[in-house]
């Protein structure tokens, strides 16, 4: 949902009496209950096995901090993967990657953010103009700091310095192309002042109280922007008791939906989430530097590739060879084999993960699999569990590049140093949209296992903290990074470590959201993207604007109802057109549920197919948003469709079959 200047503070400081209210109410259909670790039947259960089978002191304390047993696990698995690395020293000062030399990393950070034409003197002004258009003040602040460190190592080369960003934001042209630029310091202005004038009452009633069993996590103000007026609260006078600590306990994270529903990552078109990506860089930047994060990149070098079909192999090869053999799987073929095994005959294992498999028996499945894998000759009836957890993590930790990456890894655990879970919950958020797709999607089947293990806790004996802890090395330490392990803080290094990774498996499900704020700034990318050609010419300009000022149909925001034309593309099923009659209550689901009826399930056009038991089945359809100033995009249900009309009168709205949802997205 567009979020105005005076919605934006009203949005992000809920006072206690908002929140007491929405605590009491029954929760609506607009509001996304993002608490996906366990499905309700396994968390009722493995409540149930606690009350009855567990004191509840020595239960909380499990939940809250990592026991004796986690802890030595988690430095047997890290002594496992030094010995099978084949190196003794995870800090050995012989890496595979190198930090960048002065001003290699600032080009490379505006070149990921989109941002590479700032120092490029061949681009007009409106070219660097379109995607600054769309920066808050503290992001185009962020993207200046890395302007002017630039620029610093240009002069320290003797180079020509790049032009001023500020500059492309004063020229005509940009002036013109961007008449909402000039408000953006008004908008944050307006923001701070309605932090001031909050009382303090209801800012601090929630944080005296403890940790909240709910918290509400809102993605329409951009999360560098909500940082500025957390630290803005933090610094006024008697205020510091909302300066807590965040204790190990995990709420109940509340995401409102807006009227245009929640975006997940994979709703959106490849060139969508290009910019989903540069924008996300942008704000990451600007949320480290507000939080004084000092995280440093790291560059992958070239590295030889070991003769394995399998072990070893960097994601993208891997998918490549698998979907030769399953096109479009998005996950690779081996993971998802070893996953469905441990699903089935794993998850209640006691001690699943943690229990050490038989080396000499991992090493023979190992080869095993390298050879006889892609033939469908591998018999998996005498392998045990154990066995295919450990080959598991190794398949994990030996990817030749992290699978949080060697660009982000450093990122990805410097979120442990952060105090307050929503700026964790922000930071992994954005970290997560950067990753590349099938490092995204690797990490997100893994993730999915992790929650069904937690979710049998009653059988398997594998809590949250235990599951973390003991996979966290496998994800956060590999020779590819450097990654010293400070001397006399193991234990708090394996706590935090396992804090980040807790915060993945629990929260999986809003992480992998697209946040509001940037899709209302890819929007106004991709309509200011599609203005520019107006203002190479005058003369076109001028004649552009005489044709189209009077027929351009606008839509008009007061219109109760009005009729839509959607189109129909359902495969080899159905096809043609239907018109739909749009009202305030309209939702994306009304007009699936009429398409349904209308055309697959009428005795006329009876579309469905007949199932062996009898009953008949029906395609799932989805409705698309393409057009106008979005690329395509899948629509939310819950999508109030005369809003999203308004927002985007120019979009076509499409039906058709729903994409196969593989493992992993």
């Amino acid at each position: 949902m567009p979020w105005g200047r005076s919605g934006s503070a009203v949005l992000l400081l809920l006072s206690g009496r908002t929140i007491a209210r929405a605590k009491a109410r029954n929760p609506s259909p607009t509001e996304m209950s993002v608490e996906s670790w366990a499905s309700p039947q396994d968390q009722a259960a493995a409540e149930d096995a606690r009350r009855t089978h567990e004191p509840p002191p020595q239960d909380q304390d499990q939940e809250q901090h990592p026991d004796k047993l986690c802890l030595d696990s988690f430095w047997s698995e890290v002594e496992t993967i030094r010995q099978g690395s084949g190196y003794s020293e995870l800090d050995c000062t012989r890496r595979d990657s190198r930090q960048s030399e002065e001003g290699e990393q600032e080009e490379q950070w505006l070149a990921d953010a989109g941002l590479s034409n700032l120092i490029s003197e061949d681009s007009e002004d409106a070219d660097k103009a379109v995607l600054l258009s769309t920066l808050t003040r503290t992001q185009a602040e962020a993207v200046q700091r890395r302007l002017d460190s630039y620029t610093l190592s240009l002069r320290k080369r003797n180079k020509p310095a790049p032009r001023d960003v500020r500059d492309v934001f004063n020229s005509p042209i940009a002036q013109r192309l961007l008449p909402e630029s000039q408000h953006s310091e008004d908008l944050a202005e307006n923001s701070m002042a309605s932090v001031v004038k909050t009382p303090l009452a209801a800012v601090t009633s929630e944080h005296q109280r403890g940790t909240p069993k709910e918290e509400f996590f809102i993605t329409d103000v951009a999360y560098c922007e909500q940082a500025v007026i957390f630290l803005k609260q933090a610094k006024l006078p008697y205020n510091n008791s909302q300066c807590r600590k965040e204790d190990s306990t995990l709420p109940r994270v509340i995401c409102p939906k807006c009227r245009l529903g929640v975006t997940r990552i994979r709703d959106l078109s490849q060139a969508d989430m290009k910019k989903v990506r540069q924008l996300a860089l942008i704000d990451m930047t600007a949320l480290c530097d507000l939080l004084e994060l000092e995280v440093k990149r790291h560059k992958s070098s070239k590295r030889k590739i070991p003769e394995s079909s399998l072990f070893g192999l960097p994601l993208a090869s891997l998918l490549e060879n698998d979907q030769k053999i399953k096109p479009n799987t998005s996950t690779p073929l081996l993971l998802q084999t070893l996953l469905s095994f441990l699903e089935k005959n794993g998850v209640d294992s006691e001690g699943i993960l943690r229990v050490p498999g038989s080396q000499s028996r991992i090493k023979l499945l190992q080869q095993n699999l390298e050879t006889n894998f892609y033939s469908g000759q591998v018999s998996w009836e005498e392998v045990s569990p154990n066995d295919a957890a450990a080959l598991l993590k190794k398949f994990i930790r030996e990817l030749p590049a992290p699978l949080l990456t060697t660009e982000y890894l450093n990122t990805f655990s410097a979120v442990r140093d952060i105090t307050e879970l929503k700026q964790k919950l922000h930071m992994l958020n954005l970290l997560i949209l950067l990753l590349p797709e099938p490092n995204r999607n690797t990490l997100k089947a893994l993730l999915e296992f992790l929650s069904k293990v937690v979710s049998r806790e009653k059988r398997n004996r594998m809590n949250l903290w235990a599951v973390a802890t003991i996979m966290a090395p496998n994800l956060f330490l590999h020779k590819a990074v450097p990654s010293k392990l400070p001397e006399g803080a193991e234990k708090g290094h394996a706590e935090k470590a396992a804090d980040v990774m807790r915060l993945l498996i629990r929260y999986q499900d809003l992480l992998w959201t697209i946040p509001n704020f940037l899709m209302s700034q890819v929007r106004k990318v991709n309509e200011n993207s599609n203005r520019r050609y107006q203002f190479y010419d005058r003369r076109i300009k001028n004649l552009l604007k005489k044709i189209h000022t009077d027929s351009r149909d606008k839509p008009n925001k007061n219109t109760s109802e009005l009729c839509r034309t959607v189109k129909i593309q359902v495969g080899e099923v159905v096809s043609g057109t239907m018109e739909y009659q749009l009202n305030i209550n309209s939702r994306a689901s009304d007009l699936l549920s009429q398409f349904q009826s209308q055309f697959l399930r009428s005795p006329e056009n009876g579309k469905g197919k007949m199932r062996r038991n009898g009953s008949v089945a029906y395609p799932d359809c989805v409705l698309y948003e393409v057009g106008g100033n979005i690329g395509e995009h899948c629509l939310d249900p819950d999508t109030h469709l005369l809003d999203l009309y308004n927002f985007n009168h120019g979009g076509e709205w499409i039906i058709r079959l729903k994409p196969s949802a593989g493992r992993g997205l």
